[in-house]
């Protein structure tokens, strides 16, 4: 495994961790959480020190299964949680200094933790970064012991400039992938220049990017993939990269030119992720304790040639780009 260093944390983390969405059941799928602990297990046996959770993921489960995992394990293991998302309606006006402070109380519970390495906003409406009194609360949170830094997972790249003007932002959380290219311009250059961790998450397009998928494949009733595809339940950006499916599976046959021994095209998805320098890490989910070992693959991709990276940007370009570029 190797490290790089979460932004103004100073925390160093593996390169590849793991996101907990899926974490215990396919999504939407009832929680598991001896299917949790093996996965967990794998992944810091694998040299993975950052896991990332919310607090809607499994209604709370997921948060429990990682707290337990982490006071039983001996590594330092960081642990990122999200707030905000169980408002409901999910609105500007919900978000209240008190409301999250709620949240975050509740999640060192469910987690059995004195501390919160990281909490995120976890995506709130656009309105709310341009809210002050929302991010003072969190210098409130630092100073009484309950996190030791706050950070964004947003779904713009507008929420991401706005995020990241605010001092006590440590780390921004968003999608990019060979589908999602837009962060790569503006956004990554100033985290770089602001020192901000940068968190990808959906890097492989929901697996869109395994290349494994094709017109035949089909998805579980409460899979997001089979009930999201146009923003149904949440933003439609989480699901497929917001990209039309059959369009994905034909920039997927392309990208399948350029590598044509690659059964799995993960890895080298993966790896074009890591080649960006601006990136402290990605947390591809995992269902199972395979798709962690798949995963962390990755580092032994070779580096992608400039021919290679300039292809994939020629089929994003031609497939992709038009159609979502501006939209995130």
């Amino acid at each position: 495994m190797k490290y790089r260093k979460l932004g103004k944390t100073g925390f160093e983390i593996s390169e590849i961790s793991l996101g907990t969405w899926q974490v215990g059941g396919k999504w939407g799928d009832d929680f598991s959480h001896s299917t949790a602990e093996n996965i967990l297990h794998q992944a810091v046996d694998s040299g993975i020190n950052f896991i990332d959770t919310a607090d809607v993921y499994g209604n709370g489960e997921s948060e429990k299964a990682v707290g337990r995992f982490v006071k039983n394990r001996s590594e330092r293991i960081f642990v990122a949680t999200k707030c905000g998302r169980q408002l409901n309606p999910h609105v500007n006006e919900a978000y209240q200094p008190a409301v999250l402070r709620k949240f975050v109380e509740n999640s060192l519970q469910n987690m059995g933790l004195e501390t919160l390495d990281l909490i995120q906003l976890h995506c709130p409406p656009t309105e709310v970064y341009y809210r002050p009194e929302i991010f003072e609360l969190f210098d409130r949170l630092k100073e009484e012991g309950k996190i030791l830094n706050l950070g964004i997972s947003v779904e713009k790249v507008e929420e991401a400039l706005k995020g990241i003007e605010y001092e006590n932002v440590t780390s921004v959380q968003i999608i990019f992938n060979v589908f999602r290219q837009r962060p790569a311009e503006l956004f990554f250059e100033q985290a770089q220049k602001k020192n901000i961790g940068v968190i990808v998450r959906v890097p492989l397009a929901s697996g869109l990017l395994t290349g494994k998928f094709s017109n035949q494949s089909t998805f579980t009733a409460g899979d997001h993939r089979n009930f999201n595809r146009n923003g149904e339940m949440f933003d439609k950006g989480e699901t497929f990269s917001g990209i039309n499916y059959a369009t994905g599976l034909q920039a997927v046959q392309e990208l399948k030119k350029i590598f044509p021994n690659q059964e799995n095209l993960a890895p080298m998805a993966l790896k074009w992720i890591l080649q960006h320098p601006a990136v402290s890490t990605i947390i591809p989910g995992a269902s199972r304790p395979e798709q962690v070992v798949s995963n962390i693959e990755a580092l032994n991709f070779p580096d992608l040639s400039q021919a290679q990276i300039t292809d994939i940007n020629n089929i994003y370009n031609q497939y992709i780009k038009k159609s979502v570029h501006q939209l995130w």
